[in-house]
């Protein structure tokens, strides 16, 4: 899913492509994508966009007349820009935003489309679809403590709940738990007072990071290569990979379709955490230290 500096990097180059341009259409080719009706879609149609926000890892596009699109691409959407209008892609394709200076076509690997689209009025409209999390810039070490401990989760779900802390997902609730030396197990709940001030300096310091290298990897052009993975990444996708800090394996712990990275070394004292299907099958035979490993 695109995060926080993905989406930095998408609100960065679709201002410079079309920053001040007026919306010509919205051709919609899944209607799952488009979630609302009134406003109409074609309310936008011949609006100048007069502004970009990002709202937690949703894309606002303010256009004239105090109206809102409100994109949201969810796990695998993704957009791609064209200086000339295109047709929308047969399997992947959902709907096309042209511009007068040029086209983003907005597509969804996989089967199942999540992605959505709100047409909405109003800036009472518009907060209304904010899940509500903490916007790290400019928050307090209280703000981030009671954000944080709204619920009682592990900290990778605490660090990921969009109702609580704002555009992290899980690659770089991974990569943030990694630089403050945390295990992605532990609860919020069991925290310190230094961990906690850690953990918030390391998800800044992360995020910070990841725009950057988001912003150099894209230059002047469009990010066409957004993925969740990425070479300068700790453990995040880095499965087996000695960690660039303490060089011990890079574990996982897979439940469903999603995945956790973590260091046994920096981040759990060199336990190996429960794999919820393996550990099962593989019981006595199953690694619960470093030292199990390379045995």
């Amino acid at each position: 899913m695109p995060e926080l500096p993905e989406i930095v990097t998408y609100l960065d180059a679709i201002d410079r492509h079309v920053g001040g341009d007026v919306l010509e259409a919205i051709r919609v080719k899944s209607f799952s994508l488009l979630r609302t009706y009134d406003p109409p879609l074609e309310s936008v149609f011949g609006k100048e966009l007069i502004g970009l926000r990002r709202m937690g890892k949703r894309i606002v596009f303010a256009f004239e007349d105090d109206l809102f699109a409100v994109l949201h691409l969810m796990i695998a959407g993704r957009l791609h820009w064209h200086a000339e209008r295109k047709a929308i892609p047969g399997k992947i394709g959902l709907a096309a935003f042209d511009f007068a200076s040029g086209t983003i076509i907005l597509t969804e690997a996989g089967t199942k489309r999540r992605a959505s689209l709100h047409i909405v009025r109003g800036e009472e409209a518009l907060a209304a679809l904010d899940p509500g999390g903490l916007e790290l810039d400019g928050a307090t070490l209280e703000d981030f403590r009671t954000a944080l401990l709204a619920e009682r989760h592990t900290l990778k779900r605490a660090l990921t709940d969009a109702r609580q802390i704002s555009g992290i997902g899980g690659a770089f609730a991974d990569e943030i738990l990694h630089r403050a030396k945390l295990s992605p197990m532990q609860m919020n709940t069991n925290l310190s007072d230094d961990e906690i001030a850690r953990l918030l300096e390391a998800s800044r310091e992360t995020l910070t990071k990841w725009v950057q290298i988001r912003r150099e990897d894209t230059g002047a052009g469009f990010p066409e290569k957004v993925r969740s993975t990425h070479p300068e990444m700790a453990v995040h996708g880095k499965y087996n990979k000695p960690c660039p800090v303490c060089g011990a394996p890079v574990q996982r712990i897979v439940y469903a379709s999603r995945e956790t990275n973590y260091c046994p070394g920096c981040q759990t004292g060199g336990k190996i955490l429960a794999d919820r299907s393996l550990s099962r099958l593989l019981k006595d035979d199953w690694p619960k230290t470093i030292e199990d490993l390379e045995a």
